[in-house]
């Protein structure tokens, strides 16, 4: 029984020693793959790399990253699929930043596990209609000088909580002059951004037509004036012209026959 006694205990202390060596080399293995600049922590599940300098969003982010706060920096635009290794990410905070370009497909393989994006107080004037296709994060896209337009209202008619995010979007510029300034909300209940194109060239379609119109009644009038004008001075000089005269001999024989 002492045998069995002492084997059990040294087995239990092998399993351990060899558990803890194991956790020892995940934790290793989670720390070395924290990018530079950046603090990991919970074996990777939040990594923080606010205010680092980056200039670019890293692409050696641990794949178990469930957090990721990579505002504060310098970053000027998400490259397409630049999260797509990231299954589990929950939380993606991009704030004050310098962003301007987002491309098509930057969120593609996180569209539908992200529940909050945080855009909010960058240099972001438009994006492509499907940057946010299938995204059901909670947006905050505030405080960007976003241009206004057809582009612009189909982004925001295919997020969730669009109506939320719309308020809070101003339109530095817009389509529409008037709309400078104001939420895009507003812009959008006062006009269908997507049919101004269409509108506008019914429009010129009809000014054309009533330019073409005008014209040619104006000449018409013109003619008939020109023509009137021309009349009445070959009348009036015919009224000039002297009566004919009969000669004698007409005369006489006028008299013969009476």
């Amino acid at each position: 029984m002492h045998l069995v006694d002492l084997w059990l205990t040294r087995s239990l202390s092998m399993c351990l020693l060899l558990q803890s060596f194991v956790l020892m080399i995940l934790c290793f293995h989670s720390a070395s793959m924290c990018p530079k600049g950046c603090l990991c922590s919970q074996g990777g599940l939040n990594v923080s790399c606010s205010n680092a300098n980056l200039k670019e969003i890293p692409r050696d982010l641990p794949p178990e990253t469930v957090l990721l706060y990579l505002d504060s920096n310098q970053i000027t635009s998400i490259p397409n699929e630049i999260f797509k290794d990231l299954y589990q990410l929950r939380v993606l905070n991009l704030s004050k930043n310098g962003i301007e370009f987002i491309d098509e497909h930057a969120f593609k393989g996180v569209a539908e596990t992200l529940q909050t994006l945080d855009l909010s107080d960058n240099r972001i004037k438009s994006v492509h209609k499907n940057a946010f296709n299938n995204l059901k994060a909670r947006a905050r896209i505030a405080n960007n000088p976003w241009h206004c337009d057809c582009t612009l209202q189909q982004v925001l008619r295919s997020m969730a909580s669009n109506h939320e995010t719309a308020n809070n979007v101003i339109c530095k510029t817009s389509v529409l002059d008037e709309h400078a300034g104001r939420p895009f909300l507003n812009a959008a209940n006062d006009a269908d951004l997507c049919n101004l194109p269409k509108k506008t060239t019914d429009y010129a379609m009809l000014v054309t037509m009533f330019g073409w119109f005008t014209m040619v009644i104006s000449y018409v009038v013109y003619y008939v004036r020109q023509n009137q004008e021309d009349a009445r001075r070959h009348l009036e000089y015919l009224k000039s012209l002297p009566s004919r005269q009969k000669k004698p001999d007409e005369a006489d024989d006028i008299s013969t026959v009476v």
